[in-house]
């Protein structure tokens, strides 16, 4: 970095001590972030020194050891876990407002109702307390407030704490917008998912689970429907030892931007596709190179991450991400929860099945599990046994189904896709209730034309492009 750069240090922490809104912890992790940043000290990989995992380092999960019948073994391993879901995400690209957990998923069932199930019956069977955390941002916190008195009466401890709320830096002049009067939410941002370690421990949470004898925490996105408790992976760490673990699964070519798991100079790390080379990109891209990727299904030792924080010894990769706010060009640093990888001790990648990775980012997720595809066990989402098809259908649906509402008041009801290869809807299209889809499906409605989908209409192997097609 230049050393103008440099210079704007000083005014930018001045500035920083004048933001009442920040906590001390807050304030030093801030301008920590940003002087990592200023001095450019970005970690460079150097491409012939990457290697690919060995399955010491990267284990199949099929080669993990069973948990026994027995169910005293099983409370044991529950006893000493903690679940914690990132809940800091907006619904906004869903065009819902509040936390994307609380959107319906199946059966009038949200997120976060989902989540409770599971672990209340993880508790019920087995008579353990495993308690639910959620690492809520300044965005979703009010609205999770409300959200979780609800579940007073289910037999899970719900804890919440915020993530850090840091200032966005106006980029010419390089101060923290609030400074600048940008008191408003838009003056802030919450910084990423590798803020979890950090906020946990400031929270006062981490020292409290750790004295009553928790050891591993599970960390995942709250939109990842396939994030449950997993009992072969936790007897795993505890029997030898691994401070970490990430969950990575078989790439597909929808998957080719995701992180993945490399062994570089004896150790396992995360690589990000903005920490490579431009004329390695297409490398990276490839499934026949790099052959997993990072599914943000993390386990981590809780006196590892006390040890690693108090050490200050976290400084995952930068994420800068810039934008545009009111018309004012903003930056905001970031960090990855996956990127901590390499600061812990024994860490280890389990290769799982994809069934561990369900996210639903956008509608057409929504409609893959809300569909006949998926049933509803015990709080948990499992495939219909019916779809011989390992890989889900590949769906693209157009803009005026982009917002839950408007994707939901175009399905009368959610059409059966068991044997769906693809759809693809464009334009202004409308189903009735069952629907079914077969093969290769395209239904594409003229401009200025509604185009209707009858009741009970099964459509295989068809490109629609109005009523003379169905």
């Amino acid at each position: 970095m230049a050393a103008a750069a440099i210079e704007k240090l000083p005014q930018l922490k001045s500035a920083t001590d004048g933001l009442k809104e920040m906590s001390d912890n807050e304030r030093s992790g801030f301008i920590s972030l940003v002087s990592r940043y200023l001095s450019g000290e970005a970690q460079h990989i150097e491409w012939s020194k990457i290697q690919t995992p060995t399955d010491e380092i990267v284990v199949p999960y099929d080669k993990m050891a069973n948990v026994s019948e027995d169910a005293s073994e099983t409370k044991y391993l529950l006893d000493k876990l903690v679940v914690l879901k990132l809940n800091g995400g907006l619904g906004t690209t869903m065009g819902c407002t509040g936390p994307k957990s609380v959107i319906e998923v199946r059966d009038g069932l949200t997120f976060l109702d989902l989540i409770v199930i599971q672990i209340e019956n993880l508790n019920n069977r087995y008579g353990c307390k495993v308690p639910l955390v959620l690492m809520n941002s300044f965005n979703t916190h009010d609205d999770t407030q409300k959200i979780v008195e609800k579940y007073t009466n289910s037999n899970v401890d719900i804890h919440t704490f915020n993530q850090s709320k840091y200032p966005r830096v106006v980029a010419d002049e390089f101060v923290p917008w609030p400074s600048k009067g940008k008191t408003d939410k838009d003056g802030w941002y919450p910084p990423g998912h590798g803020d979890v370690f950090p906020s946990l421990m400031n929270s006062g949470k981490l020292d409290a689970f750790i004295s009553q004898g928790k050891e591993y925490v599970f960390v995942a996105n709250s939109d990842n429907l396939g994030a449950v408790v997993d009992l072969k992976i936790l007897k795993h760490l505890i029997q030898n030892k691994n401070e970490y673990c990430m969950e990575v699964t078989p790439k597909t070519l929808a998957d080719v931007k995701g992180g993945t798991l490399i062994s570089y100079e004896g150790k396992v790390q995360l690589l990000e596709i903005a920490q490579v080379p431009d004329e390695h990109v297409n490398e990276f891209k490839s499934i026949e190179k790099f052959k997993i990727f990072n599914t943000n299904n993390l386990w981590v030792n809780l006196k590892a991450i006390k040890k690693l924080v108090e050490a200050d010894a976290l400084k995952m990769e930068i994420i800068p991400n810039p934008k545009e706010v009111d018309g004012v060009k903003v930056l905001q640093l970031e960090t990855a929860a996956g990127a901590a990888i390499r600061f812990f001790e024994n860490a280890i990648g389990v290769n799982v099945p994809r069934s561990r990775f369900l996210p639903v980012k956008a509608t057409s997720d929504l409609l893959l599990v809300q569909s006949d595809l998926y049933t509803l066990v015990d709080g948990f989402v499992a495939r219909n046994k019916a779809r011989t098809n390992p890989t889900n259908p590949a769906i693209e649906l157009g803009p005026e189904f982009k917002k839950v509402a408007s994707f939901l008041g175009r399905f009368k009801s959610i059409p059966s896709i068991v044997e769906l290869d693809s759809l693809k809807v464009s334009g202004d299209v409308w189903f009735g209730s069952g629907v079914v889809l077969k093969g290769k499906v395209s239904v594409k409605a003229n401009a200025g034309t509604k185009l209707e989908i009858p009741d009970n209409a099964v459509v295989e192997n068809k490109d629609i492009n109005g009523p003379e097609d169905l």
